[in-house]
């Protein structure tokens, strides 16, 4: 399943606005500013969750590897 499926603008739209209110009250840092440039820039998104996938993917296959080594 594509994670971008289960992301919808409405909550894209959530997270801009809790990012703004986060700002408004304590200032720009470089969380609000990633949060923010994932909130507006699409490919940024896209390739973050590509990111995000690939890290999962790897981290399931080397530990399959690693139970399957044990085993033997």
């Amino acid at each position: 399943m594509n994670n971008m499926e289960s992301i919808t603008s409405e909550q894209i739209a959530a997270k801009l606005k809790q990012v703004e209110e986060f700002e408004a009250k304590y200032g720009e840092n470089t969380t609000t500013r990633a949060w923010r440039k994932w909130c507006t820039d699409e490919q940024y998104r896209n390739r973050e969750i590509q990111f995000r996938n690939a890290v999962s993917k790897s981290a399931k296959v080397n530990a399959y590897k690693s139970l399957k080594y044990k085993q033997l």
